[in-house]
């Protein structure tokens, strides 16, 4: 998440260089981590274990970020977060089933796709919203929301979709998402309420973290998928590109339809269409297959990628309606 961006604010020249250094290396770590784990998945296997661990760090860096204003946009604006909070979990599910189907995927990478779009938005969502000159404040508003509700929603939606292709234990599955997702969060709330001075001083180290835990996750589910990758990694490149990129295009239309301002419009769709992939990586090498947590390694690639290039394109359209007088992108007709 990035901590403390008001998008009422404007960002110092620090702000925005630290922001843009962050998108860009974001990817470049995760795909340099895939390759190495490809190039020798050996050396990494012995990762594995630490997944769940990492991605509990993850989510406790989130929890830390976490601020009253934060929650209290979802009593202020709670039609925008429910509209994006739906559309996470009624879109990028179904839209995984259907993928899967209608590109004939094996069970194993059918139940890893829709275990994708089972999961909640992505940890980076908040910081590529706040490069496309999205709503920084809804984003983390609906990545909160999504990411609390994960531990209900993930697994019984997962057994639905997921198990007419593999067994899922929900059960077991909730109970984990719980200790992975939800625990970690709440503690980094409470270490926020009764010791801010000394969050305050980590903040900037956060991103960081968060960069390096995700990256390791990655390079511990690639290698141990390097032979399904090599296998089949043609055909799921295809189902993540697809998923992640109509997951944007209905989570836009969906804020469009119900007449959202453009920069609620950029950050729902930003949203609904990054997952948070590692979770659905861990959870499938942990409760499915190795060749089932494919699809949530090169999501966490792909995702980050596509962000990162959606962020630059909404933002230079907002520089050019700036150049030429235009309106604000609030106003903006896309």
């Amino acid at each position: 998440m990035l901590p403390e961006s008001k998008p009422s604010l404007p960002a110092s020249g620090a702000e925005e260089r630290n922001a843009r250094i962050a998108v860009t290396l974001f990817p470049l770590l995760i795909l340099a981590g895939g390759a190495i784990a490809l190039a020798s998945p050996s050396s990494f296997t012995g990762l594995a274990p630490w997944i769940s661990p990492l991605l509990g760090v993850i989510m406790f860096g989130m929890g830390l970020t976490l601020t009253p204003p934060d929650f209290a946009i979802i009593a202020k604006r709670p039609v925008p977060v429910v509209i994006g909070v739906v559309a996470q979990y009624a879109v990028m599910p179904f839209l995984g089933w259907l993928i899967a189907a209608a590109l004939g995927l094996p069970p194993a990478l059918a139940a890893g796709v829709i275990l994708v779009g089972c999961c909640p938005g992505g940890t980076a969502s908040n910081v590529v919203s706040y490069l496309a000159k999205g709503d920084v404040a809804l984003s983390v508003a609906m990545t909160t929301v999504s990411t609390l509700i994960a531990p209900l929603l993930t697994p019984v939606l997962a057994l639905w979709l997921a198990g007419q292709y593999m067994p899922v234990d929900a059960g077991a599955m909730a109970w984990s998402i719980a200790q992975i997702v939800l625990f970690p969060v709440l503690f980094g709330l409470v270490i926020r309420r009764f010791a801010p001075g000394l969050v305050t001083k980590a903040l900037p180290a956060l991103p960081w973290i968060s960069v390096l835990a995700i990256t390791l996750v990655v390079t511990a589910v690639v290698a141990g998928s390097a032979k399904a990758i090599f296998a089949a990694g043609l055909l799921v490149l295809a189902a993540v590109v697809l998923h992640n990129g109509l997951g944007y295009a209905l989570g836009y239309g969906a804020a469009r339809l119900f007449r959202l301002p453009v920069p609620s419009r950029r950050t729902t769709a930003i949203e609904v269409g990054m997952q948070n992939s590692g979770l659905a990586a861990g959870l499938a090498s942990q409760y499915l297959t190795p060749e089932a947590a494919l699809p949530g390694a090169i999501f966490s690639v792909w995702h980050n990628i596509s962000g990162a290039v959606l962020a630059a394109y909404w933002r230079r359209r907002g520089a050019q309606a700036e150049r030429t007088g235009e309106p604000a992108p609030v106003a903006v007709t896309e």
